[in-house]
């Protein structure tokens, strides 16, 4: 492999895009005007919460020409989030757009408006989901919460694995719960850019919604319910918009524990392709912090997890992505300065499955890095995000830092950039 030139300082002046190109998924692949799209992309979740003002706009602007010289073209962003304060033990995002059940802080979508829009002048595409599993930006505990199922206080607190589980399995049986939730999708599918006017719903810039992040049964108990609320939504979505793809979000055979429910729910007529995520650290593929010890078997296991998906989506006939995956900085450390020569492997390990799949016609069409953090830096004076921090791509559960990719990280560019020309050179 050919790795491009190191970063430069400039940037390139964004050039805008005159079509109206939807993606399509046709025959287990992605296209745009009848041509195949492959992609590298990002996830930037908190790009449309940070363009609210001056200085946000500014930062994103700047990112997004990064962006665009690095050949990254598909940005997976957060709607919104829901409710405040203190959840699950640490600080959740704020400000949310569902404030209190059924009240909605519409002005914070002046920001995604904003997104899209210098997205568009780039020749870019945005994934962009509604809710959340974990607590991060409030999503399905604080549905629960909102409705008595769960208390004030156990909400702050930590909850236990065993907890958690228990807790949001318990949302996809609320029928009050899932209300609020679909007055989000409702509000946020139904919105006009308020510095174009273009409906959402014809805005070729968004590739697809997706119902949740990491939406999980939870508990084998809840996978029927879990399985009716994600029909019962894509039905929704696509009623109100049928011109845009659609997927769950799911992170694979983890987040269902099941590989033929994970086959059942992305067979759903409604939903155009699939998701798979990949966490070793997580999941607990590696527990030595120089991760050197076994990253052999990390590799490996990265690949029999992309064969395994690639091979259910082969038979649903439908195009899946690499939507997350992410690695710590050598020797687990949190600091901009430090190395980052496993991650670069291992990201390669996964472009590569992109690139054959790309170039076989496989089902394999994108990856999604995570997590961009681009001109933010961690503070270092505490692991967790506080207020008055930089936003980054960790969200405020995780060590800032942990999974983060900055706009100085010179080495990971260069494998993300070659392979971003790999892919364009197959169209």
């Amino acid at each position: 492999m050919v790795l491009v030139a190191a970063l430069a300082c400039t940037y390139v002046e964004a050039q805008p895009n005159t079509g109206d190109s939807f993606v399509k998924s046709e025959s287990g692949h992605f296209t745009i005007n009848g041509q195949p799209y492959y992609y590298i992309g990002a996830n930037y979740w908190y790009a449309g919460l940070e363009a609210n003002d001056k200085a946000g706009k500014k930062r994103i602007a700047q990112e997004l020409d990064f962006l665009q010289k690095q050949g990254v073209n598909n940005l997976r962003v957060l709607a919104g989030g829901e409710g405040k304060g203190q959840i699950n033990g640490v600080p959740r995002v704020e400000p949310a757009l569902q404030t209190a059940p059924g009240k909605f802080n519409e002005k914070l979508l002046n920001g995604l408006d904003y997104l899209l829009v210098e997205m568009n002048k780039r020749n870019m595409k945005a994934v962009i989901y509604f809710s959340n599993n974990w607590e991060w930006s409030g999503g399905f505990l604080q549905y629960l919460n909102w409705n008595g199922l769960i208390s004030d206080s156990v909400l702050r607190r930590k909850l236990t694995w065993d907890e958690q589980r228990d807790y949001v399995a318990k949302f996809y049986s609320s029928d009050i719960c899932i209300r609020q939730y679909e007055q989000q999708v409702k509000l946020v599918l139904q919105r006009v850019n308020k510095i174009t006017g273009k409906k959402y719903v014809d805005d070729a810039t968004i590739m697809a919604w997706e119902i949740a992040n990491e939406p999980r049964p939870m508990r084998p108990s809840a996978n029927e319910p879990y399985a009716k609320f994600l029909a019962n939504t894509a039905a929704m979505i696509k009623q109100i918009d049928s011109r845009h793809l659609l997927t769950i979000g799911n992170e694979g055979e983890m987040g269902t524990e099941d590989m033929p429910l994970f086959a059942a729910i992305h067979a759903d007529k409604n939903i155009d392709y699939a998701t798979i995520h990949i966490w070793p650290k997580n999941w607990g593929w590696f527990r030595d912090t120089s991760i050197a010890q076994s990253f052999g078997a990390v590799q490996q296991r990265t690949a029999a997890y992309i064969d395994k998906h690639h091979t259910t989506m082969k038979s649903l006939g439908k195009p899946m992505v690499i939507e997350e995956f992410g690695l710590p900085r050598d020797s687990h450390s949190y600091k901009v300065e430090s190395t980052t020569a496993f991650r670069d492997q291992y990201y390669g390990v996964i472009f590569e499955k992109l690139a054959v799949s790309a170039a076989a016609g496989g089902q394999i069409a994108g990856a999604n890095f995570w997590t961009f953090s681009g001109k933010g830096r961690p503070s270092h004076k505490q692991l967790l995000w506080k207020k008055g921090d930089d936003v980054l791509g960790d969200p405020p559960v995780e060590e800032q830092g942990l999974n983060s990719v900055f706009d100085c990280d010179a080495s990971t560019w260069n494998i993300i950039s070659a392979y971003a020309q790999k892919l364009t050179s197959k169209k």
